[in-house]
């Protein structure tokens, strides 16, 4: 007899949640797209009052750009499988057989003999919402009532984005008046969240803090060249 108390059972963290991706791309692209702007800006040869308006400007600008974006993103996405899922259900409706033979088909496919399919597929047939939920699971890959979210989707987008976005600039709020103590604040924040993220990968710490740091050096490099070119005179 198997001793039920020894069974390991091992856990998968969610890898379809609506509110990691967001999150993680609005503090990266605020801490880039804010520190580079600063960096232009700066470039320019631009006042500290200057520099601190355009980096307050682009804080509040790509934070509701963000979110207004993902939310329009992640709402249109739920928009679309609604309807697709509203078809299946139809379908369903009008035509069971067909429906339950399409779903043996899916087993079949998957290597289940015919009648055990076929059985199955008749099984799970019999409660219209438990065959709506496996052929939208089958054929759509969604889960009727459990789409992302695009009000926590906006949200994570804009607050992570504000976060990322503030960094650079709270030097220039304390009274910094050169480029260098925002590129230091910059360099740290844009390490750590590479590193930070490299947790929920497979990739060393070490690699994903220095590779995000070396786009973020090369797009504010970049940025104060340009404004170094056009100046502010």
């Amino acid at each position: 007899m198997t001793d039920r108390t020894s069974e390991r059972h091992h856990q998968h963290r969610d890898v379809t949640g609506g509110w990691l991706r967001p999150a993680v791309f609005g503090a990266m692209d605020g801490l880039v797209s804010n520190f580079a702007l600063i960096a232009g800006v700066a470039g320019g040869h631009a006042t500290q009052r200057v520099v601190l308006l355009a980096g307050l400007a682009g804080l509040a600008a790509g934070a509701f750009s963000m979110a207004a974006g993902e939310y329009i993103s992640v709402a249109s996405q739920s928009e679309l499988a609604e309807a697709e899922i509203e078809v299946e259900r139809r379908e369903l409706a009008r035509h069971p057989g067909a429906e339950e033979r399409e779903l043996a088909g899916v087993f079949e496919a998957r290597g289940v003999d015919p009648e055990t399919a076929a059985e199955v597929a008749r099984q799970l047939s019999r409660d219209p919402d438990e065959a709506l939920l496996v052929h939208t699971r089958e054929e759509l890959g969604v889960t009727p009532g459990d789409l992302p979210s695009p009000v926590l989707a906006a949200g994570s987008s804009f607050l992570s984005f504000g976060i990322g976005a503030v960094l650079p600039v709270l030097p220039y709020l304390l009274g910094a008046s050169s480029l260098w103590p925002a590129a230091g604040v910059a360099a740290a924040g844009l390490f750590a969240a590479g590193a930070l993220v490299s947790r929920v990968t497979t990739r060393a710490w070490w690699f994903g803090g220095t590779r995000q740091l070396l786009f973020g050096a090369a797009a504010a490099g970049i940025t104060y060249g340009v404004g170094a070119l056009i100046g502010t005179g």
